[in-house]
C-alpha cells in the first residue's frame, strides 16, 4: 500500500506539477487549496506526510501547522516563497520537519518526501534512560517519538526530540552547534546554528516545566556549545 501524501497548495500550476510527480513516484496523493479545509482534512485523517504551503487563503500554513501539531505528529514539509530566516525559524519551532523554498524542482520535492518518510519510518536505536538506577528521570521512546521527564510527557517536536536524543547519548559532553547540526539533523534540511539556539530554548522550557522547579537540565558553555547535565536530578 502506497503512502498517502497531502499537498496543500493554492497555486494550480504548482499543485498540478507536484501532484503529478508524486503520483509518478508511486504515492497516493490528495490536494487541498484552502487553509481551513486542509486543516480539517489533516485532523480527520492524518496522511503519511503533508506538503504545506505557507501562503494560503482562509488560513495560512503556519497556523495550520500550529493547530495540526495539537492532533498529529506526522511529517510536515513546508513549501514557501518566503526566504527570511525568521519565517523558517518560526516553522521549525512549530514542528515542521523540513523546508523547501520556491522556486523548486519537482524532483527535489520527491527526494525530500522520500528522505523525510524514510527518517520517520526508521528511528534511531533506543536512548538509555537518564537518572538514578532505580528511578530513571528522562526516558525517550523512538517508536513513539516521545520523551518523558519524571513520568511527565515533554510534548517535543520531532526536531526537539532528535536534538535532545543527541545530547542524551553522552550526558555531560559539550556539543558545539556545528556538531548538533551534523548529528541531529539530516544534511538536506534548511537549518542553521541560530535554529539550534531556538530549539535549545524550547527544550529548556519544556524540561523545566516537567521537573516542576528551576532546574536547568541543559548547560550552556559560552562560545562552545551545550551539554545535558542530569547528574543529581534522578
Amino acid at each position: 500500500m502506497s503512502h498517502r501524501i497531502l499537498v496543500v497548495e493554492d497555486e494550480p500550476d504548482i499543485a498540478t506539477i507536484v501532484v503529478d510527480y508524486l503520483r509518478h513516484a508511486g504515492y497516493t496523493v490528495e490536494h487541498q487549496a484552502e487553509g481551513r479545509a486542509a486543516l480539517a482534512s489533516i485532523v480527520a485523517a492524518p496522511p503519511a506526510l503533508t506538503l504545506l504551503d505557507i501562503m494560503l487563503p482562509g488560513m495560512d500554513g503556519l497556523e495550520i501547522l500550529r493547530q495540526a501539531r495539537r492532533h498529529t505528529h506526522h511529517p510536515i514539509i513546508m513549501l514557501t516563497a518566503r526566504v527570511e530566516e525568521v519565517d523558517r525559524l518560526i516553522g521549525l519551532e512549530l514542528g515542521a520537519d523540513d523546508y523547501i523554498c520556491k522556486p523548486f524542482s519537482p524532483r527535489e520535492v520527491v527526494a525530500r518526501v522520500k528522505a523525510v518518510l524514510r527518517r520517520a519510518a526508521t528511528p534511531d536505536a533506543e536512548t538509555p534512560a537518564l537518572g538514578s538506577a532505580t528511578a530513571p528521570a528522562l526516558q525517550m521512546s523512538d517508536d513513539l517519538w516521545q520523551a518523558t521527564l519524571h513520568g511527565v510527557a515533554l510534548g517535543l517536536t520531532r526536531r526537539e526530540f532528535r536534538l535532545l536524543k543527541v545530547l542524551a547519548r553522552q550526558p555531560g559532553r559539550i556539543f558545539s552547534r556545528a556538531q548538533l547540526l551534523d548529528q541531529a539533523y539530516d544534511d538536506t534540511l534548511d537549518v542553521n546554528e541560530r535554529a539550534i539556539d531556538s530549539h535549545i530554548k524550547n527544550l529548556r522550557k519544556k524540561l523545566k516545566g516537567a521537573s516542576g522547579d528551576d532546574t536547568d537540565w541543559i548547560r550552556s558553555v559560552y562560545g562552545v556549545g551545550f551539554a545535558l547535565e542530569p547528574a543529581g536530578h534522578g
